[in-house]
């Protein structure tokens, strides 16, 4: 049987909450006291535990350190006060849920339905979480760039948590990659992963579609409808481009957030569920605050676990596994066999990715059907080493690239910063006009771009 460790020092929690938690099947123990508690976790591990903040010797918290796997205890802190700063500060401090006093029975209930109720489950969780993290990968994640390595340290950490996340960050990075993998990581696995994108609905519809409604609640509902907040009850929720979401039903979101309940569109009785929501954006969400898109309230209860995805331009040598990986399973669905140039290769990195993952797969997929066996340099809408960000002016280069072709790169990125004004790139680049007209002479046999630079009378147009 589960086992379950209760830990306040009110005698009547402890007595009444013991009664709930046997009723669910579990053994309990109690502790009035960091010091009980600690002796109480020598004789038996626990498969959750309730644990008062405050307690006369110290913060339930403060027993995290001594459970023996982090990852197969449920932590639930009970806090006395109904406070964001209480919440975020017990999350932080290693607890995987909450409660606020009086404490809700239904909170209850669904905290303990979701606690695994053999071994064989935590097993399986963690060894999907060592399977993931293989060399290059974690979860349905790609790349084994530094950015990417702290980006999976985070997702492991939260993942086996309750806590809200809060993805941040420009289109095609991955959101809704990183929001899956926290689900497949965590306790909620075998419940439902649903997506929705906050501003890809209509504002009158939205409503409906998170939250449910009841037949005959407005002009065109013939039926009942669940919405989904219902339909992933006991699993995870993401929720896209949170900001776009209308500032009435952001006060609704709060709610369910804060309560675990919410009102089915003509429904005046409240549904509980329990649902980890995780949020993502492509604006700055403190920007989104101070414009007014997003309620101050809501996005501190979201950021309990903010997350920011790196772009690709900052992953380095990513793009090229990235690439190649794309290339990979083109050839795999079409029975192919075609591949890069070295130069394709090299040229990846001139380019700044403004679309992220989503446009570099968009690209290899074009060059892959307009190439015969050898893939050329990909053509972007802009030519990659003829773009580069305005606000970034940034270049990527691979540790091992020659310098020669550095000094291609460098040289190619300033002039498209210059909007190809040559005289400009000299003095920026140090160097002569005539020797900015050598190189690119030197690079017109294999690089289109530097031929249509230098054009007809170009030399002259510059020198004389």
């Amino acid at each position: 049987m589960p086992h379950a460790l209760i830990v306040d020092d009110d005698t009547e929690v402890l007595e009444w909450l013991g009664q709930i938690v046997r009723g669910e099947g579990f053994t309990t123990a109690t502790a009035d006291s960091l010091r009980n508690a600690r002796a109480q976790l020598v004789r038996q591990a626990p498969d959750v535990l309730f644990t008062d903040l405050q307690l006369s010797d110290g913060l339930g918290t403060d027993l995290v350190d001594d459970l023996e796997s982090r990852a197969q205890t449920e932590v639930v802190v009970i806090t006395g006060h109904a406070s964001i700063d209480s919440a975020v500060q017990a999350l932080r401090l290693g607890a995987t849920d909450y409660l606020t006093k009086p404490v809700d029975i239904d909170r209850v209930l669904a905290i303990l339905r979701r606690v695994p109720k053999s071994t064989e489950l935590r097993v399986e969780i963690g060894e999907l979480r060592k399977e993931l993290r293989t060399l290059g990968r974690f979860g349905l994640l790609m790349g084994g760039s530094p950015p990417m390595q702290a980006l999976y340290d985070q997702l492991n950490r939260v993942a086996p948590t309750s806590a809200t996340v809060l993805l941040i960050g420009q289109s095609g990075t991955g959101k809704e990659l990183a929001a899956q993998t926290v689900h497949q990581l965590s306790r909620r696995k075998r419940a439902p992963f649903l997506a929705v994108n906050c501003g890809a609905i209509s504002p009158q519809l939205i409503e409906s579609e998170l939250f449910g409604h009841e037949k005959g609640s407005f002009t065109g509902a013939d039926r009942q409808h669940k919405g989904f907040f219902e339909r992933a009850n006991g699993g995870t929720l993401f929720l896209d481009e949170v900001t776009e979401m209308s500032k009435d039903l952001q006060v609704k979101l709060l709610r369910v957030l804060e309560t675990g309940t919410f009102l089915r569109v003509g429904l005046p009785q409240p549904i509980v569920t329990d649902v980890r929501v995780i949020a993502a954006t492509n604006r700055q969400p403190e920007k989104a605050v101070a414009e007014g898109r997003l309620r101050d309230d809501l996005y501190h209860r979201l950021n309990v676990f903010p997350i920011q995805m790196p772009s690709l331009r900052e992953r380095g040598p990513d793009i090229e596994l990235l690439a190649q990986y794309f290339l990979d399973m083109f050839n795999n669905d079409e029975g192919t066999h075609k591949r890069f140039s070295q130069d394709a290769l090299n040229r990846l990195y001139d380019y700044a990715w403004p679309g992220n993952v989503r446009e570099l797969k968009n690209c290899v997929h074009r060059a892959f059907i307009m190439a015969d066996e050898v893939i050329g340099p990909l053509r972007a809408e802009e030519p990659p080493g003829s773009a580069v960000e305005a606000d970034s002016a940034l270049l990527t280069v691979r540790v091992g690239t020659p310098l020669d072709d550095i000094e291609r790169r460098l040289t190619m990125a300033t002039l498209a910063q210059c909007g190809n004004v040559k005289r400009r790139a000299a003095e920026i680049l140090g160097i002569s006009v005539k020797t900015l007209y050598n190189r690119l002479e030197a690079y017109a046999a294999s690089d289109s771009a530097a031929r249509e630079i230098l054009g007809a009378d170009g030399l002259h147009q510059e020198l004389h």
